[in-house]
């Protein structure tokens, strides 16, 4: 198996640290009845750890063609083999019970990924927890608090209906091919109660018209989406002065709210 030459166009990095691989299925804690939804099992080296845990079930997926032939080979039916592309999935229709997801993501498309599963409706349903390997900067970004440099997009819509907890900073020696970059693990788990928003492309958009413009102040983005500023600034107690940074995710998921009461 580590014979496979890893795709640059994929974004492979294939995970060989038996240490980080042990740290993964840990945070993982998969029972005997639990479902497992692997996404870029790559030469298989977490695959074998998660087996050797006997789930119920382990749903991989692998877009490389090749890899995926070398992985049914190598697992038989211990494995079902989802040869596609992550992004045109359905998870829903796959568990009759929440699935852990383990995933060494690829990097390029990561935050696509992670925005996809976060806009599921039925998130409890098809999701247990999460167990992911991002580029380290991306992590970052997923977890940083208002106020920080690295919060964002990325951040309110992660916290929206998600709880993050990060496990470990991942060096590049852990990886085949050695990646550029450092990679961070995350534990990320849905929210039994989060904020009720109509459609969260809404909240999508607003941090886009927010966070556009990160330095200047938020009177403008706030403008250009209600006809009364002050208003609203009076109605969920918003300083017009501050920086996108400054408001907490729930002042961004009540922004979100008016905006979609305009529109009802």
């Amino acid at each position: 198996m580590n014979l496979i030459k890893p795709k640059k166009s994929l974004g492979q990095n294939f995970l060989i640290d038996k240490n980080v691989i042990n740290l993964i299925i840990d945070a993982g804690n998969i029972k005997k009845n639990d479902v497992v939804f692997e996404v870029g099992p790559g030469t298989g080296n977490l695959t074998q750890k998660i087996l050797s845990k006997e789930p119920k079930k382990i749903f991989t997926v692998e877009k490389d063609k090749i890899l995926a032939k070398k992985l049914v080979e190598k697992f038989k039916d211990k494995i079902c083999m989802i040869n596609k592309d992550i992004l045109h999935i359905n998870e829903e229709n796959l568990s009759d019970r929440p699935m852990i997801v383990f995933g060494n993501l690829p990097y390029n498309i990561s935050t696509q990924i992670l925005a996809k599963w976060i806009k599921i409706i039925n998130l409890n349903n098809t999701f247990k927890r999460f167990i992911l390997m991002f580029q380290k900067e991306v992590g970052e970004r997923i977890v940083a608090d208002t106020n920080k440099k690295n919060y964002g997009r990325l951040s309110i819509l992660t916290s929206w209906r998600m709880n993050v907890k990060k496990i470990t900073d991942v060096s590049p020696k852990s990886f085949f091919p050695i990646p550029k970059v450092k990679s961070t693990i995350l534990l990320i788990e849905p929210k039994i109660k989060y904020y009720n928003l109509k459609n969260p492309k809404n909240l999508e958009y607003i941090t886009s018209v927010f966070f556009n413009q990160r330095r200047k102040m938020i009177k403008k983005p706030i403008n250009l989406l209600f006809k009364n500023a002050n208003e609203l600034s009076s109605k969920l107690n918003i300083n017009l002065n501050d920086r996108p940074q400054n408001l907490s995710p729930t002042k961004y998921f009540q922004i979100c709210d008016e905006y979609e009461k305009l529109s009802s």
